[in-house]
């Protein structure tokens, strides 16, 4: 089984454009042979790294609101036409697509991955469950009902979001859901990024595959209105894009210095080597003495009930 991650930054505000780049990375793993490809956080929608939107403790400026404004109309619908091009790559290259995406749902954006099978057909979604630090000023919060781990020809597959990695109670829901093929759709570039995939490797006994935006200033629309000035040369997003297997050895990266597709060949007979003398849900596990409850149901703002109910 071959799997692709894509390192690449968005064309931001520009989701027509960021499209059709993610159209060439298709046509670059597909051409490797790739049957899963996955993409970064937010790449569809962008991930608006460095910008405040004007806000302050008790306040918020016209500028701020201005740039919420633009950011929100670059957002896209699930489903929506948008979907319907991504569904559309997938099925052109037959693989299983996984790609961070900006939602937009009513009046608020979520950050999100979105689960195209290789017929092209959307299987689901994970909104991220806690945005991190400013992020929560334009992202919203994702609940219970989008967890999802989806039976591919490739293995079991599954997302959590950059930060979320550094939630156990979630790696251990997704470990009890069985998953094999753990994406990591991310926009952290830092060095203690890598140790973090491969310990989640090793202690879910599963392959992770991490994709990171990789942006420069010079790739971002004049008018990005950071709050210090940047070299137009400087790196915003500096990528690490890695494929680990399930004891936690490096397959392919970490990838530095610009955008690239990462390939790896997985042996899928790691999965069951690994749980041998490992597996936290199972022979290694102690509910006698510890137990994890997940929460699954949708957690809606506003219920309708007709009269008599």
């Amino acid at each position: 089984m071959t799997v692709a991650v894509v390192q690449a930054g968005s064309i931001l505000f520009d989701p027509e454009r960021t499209l059709r780049k993610a159209a060439d990375s298709m046509l670059d793993a597909a051409g490797r042979g790739a049957k899963l490809i996955v993409f970064p956080e937010a790449f569809v929608g962008g991930y608006p790294k460095g910008l405040d939107f004007g806000a302050r403790v008790g306040s918020r400026t016209p500028e701020g609101r201005e740039q919420f404004r633009v950011y929100y109309e670059s957002a896209i619908e699930v489903p929506g036409p948008c979907c319907d091009v991504l569904g559309g790559l997938a099925r052109e290259h037959a693989a299983d697509l996984v790609i961070g995406v900006v939602e937009r749902d009513g009046g608020t954006l979520y950050c999100t991955v979105l689960f195209f099978a290789p017929d092209g057909s959307l299987r689901g979604k994970h909104r991220k469950l806690m945005p991190t630090a400013s992020e929560r000023l334009v992202w919203g919060f994702g609940d219970g009902s989008t967890l999802p781990v989806f039976e591919t020809a490739a293995g079991r597959v599954g997302a959590v979001i950059c930060w979320e990695n550094y939630m156990p109670l979630l790696r251990m829901a997704m470990y009890g859901k069985g998953i094999e093929l753990y994406c990591a759709p991310t926009v952290d570039d830092r060095e203690t990024w890598l140790p973090t995939m491969r310990h989640i490797a090793l202690e879910g006994r599963c392959f992770v595959l991490s994709a990171c935006q990789y942006l420069r200033r010079a790739d971002c629309p004049p008018a990005y209105d950071l709050p210090h000035p940047v070299e137009a040369d400087a790196v915003l997003i500096a990528g690490g894009s890695v494929i680990v297997n399930p004891l936690g050895q490096v397959l392919a990266g970490p990838h530095r210095g610009g955008e690239g597709v990462l390939t790896a060949e997985l042996d899928l007979g790691d999965l069951a080597r690994g749980k041998y003398d490992l597996d936290v849900t199972g022979h290694y596990a102690r509910p006698d003495v510890f137990r994890l409850i997940v929460d699954e149901s949708r957690k809606a703002a506003v219920t309708m009930v007709e009269e008599g109910n």
